[in-house]
């Protein structure tokens, strides 16, 4: 197949490297002059994905002509930049198969990737698949063994994506559950700002393994409420995707946590960090859907009084640990 991916960040340029493993044609796509340049001639890219071989039969460039002839469009670019990128660059996306690499929820509109390509760019919904499960870019760049799953409400586009991407180290399910599958991508980088705030108080394993519970089940009463067969987020989405989000090395967002839990402020962090973690905003956003909908979500509320209000860490779990006692299912 002809594959185009919209953004050169870590996890489009893994992307870029499963399906040329599967000797597919690839174009990688960026904005930034200077990054397309760099990639082509050391065929690495040391912003984003340090350390990767990126073979050469990869097109690096920053015309969308190349993306006209494609058959699959992967679209990699961070959910909060995503709507901007569309509207400037109007990648041609009309009439072929459109496949979400991103993790997030448009901050204002509350929209999820689905909807924003489909109110932005006319990606019908039997022509979309989003992709989504614990998957580091730098361990699926090296081929350490990774399972995701691909959810479209068709299910021959979601298994055409699953043929054309799976390798042996790169395994994909299917799924018909597109809201529980997005919201699980995002909803988990949450929980994940509050594991690493865990992980910076050093308040050990009973505390974290508490709060990924709970998160859990935090994610799946929203999930639930806004249409979500509430079994996805005991899947690769869900708890997959929240336990690896939470406990890795590679997580930004368990990183953003654990650097608030050690006494940094959100705005030095944010400045210090080159990739973005899309947690952030989602736990704006997470927030008020959950109160539109009437959904109660004590974690996120405290990770975002935390994170924009100031609040101490630790006031923050004791209040949580103090909420009145009920039970548990």
């Amino acid at each position: 197949m002809n594959i185009a991916i919209l953004g050169a960040g870590g996890w489009g340029t893994a992307l870029a490297c499963v399906a040329a493993a599967n000797s597919h044609r690839v174009v990688l796509w960026t904005r930034h002059d200077t990054l397309a340049d760099e990639i082509a001639k050391r065929r690495e890219n040391p912003q984003y994905l340090p350390a990767i071989r990126i073979p050469d039969g990869i097109e690096i460039t920053t015309s969308l002509h190349s993306i006209e002839r494609a058959d699959l469009v992967i679209v990699a670019v961070p959910t909060q930049h995503m709507r901007a990128v569309l509207t400037h660059y109007n990648p041609p996306l009309r009439g072929k198969l459109v496949v979400n690499a991103a993790k997030g929820i448009e901050r204002g509109t509350h929209l999820r990737i689905s909807q924003l390509l489909r109110s932005v760019a006319g990606v019908a919904s039997d022509e979309y698949v989003v992709l989504s499960g614990p998957s580091h870019a730098e361990e699926v760049a090296r081929g350490v063994p990774t399972t995701v799953v691909a959810a479209s409400t068709s299910e021959s586009a979601a298994e055409i994506v699953q043929r054309a991407l799976s390798t042996p180290t790169f395994r994909i399910y299917r799924s018909l559950d597109v809201v529980g599958v997005e919201l699980g991508g995002a909803l988990k980088n949450v929980i994940a700002i509050a594991a690493g705030i865990i992980d910076g108080l050093e308040m050990g394993d009973n505390t974290k393994a508490a709060l990924v519970t709970r998160g859990l089940a935090e994610m799946t009463r929203l999930g639930t409420e806004l249409g979500a067969n509430p079994l996805t987020f005991s899947g690769l989405s869900g708890l997959g995707d929240l336990f690896v989000t939470c406990t890795s090395r590679h997580s930004r967002n368990r990183l953003v946590g654990e650097r608030i839990g050690r006494g940094e402020s959100l705005e030095s962090i944010v400045a210090s960090m080159k990739m973005v973690a899309e947690g952030i905003a989602t736990t704006v956003s997470a927030l008020e859907l959950a109160g539109d909908y009437g959904v109660e979500m004590p974690i996120a509320e405290q990770v975002y009084r935390i994170l924009f209000e100031g609040k101490d860490p630790r006031q923050a779990i004791t209040e949580l640990m103090t909420r009145q006692m009920k039970r548990e299912h």
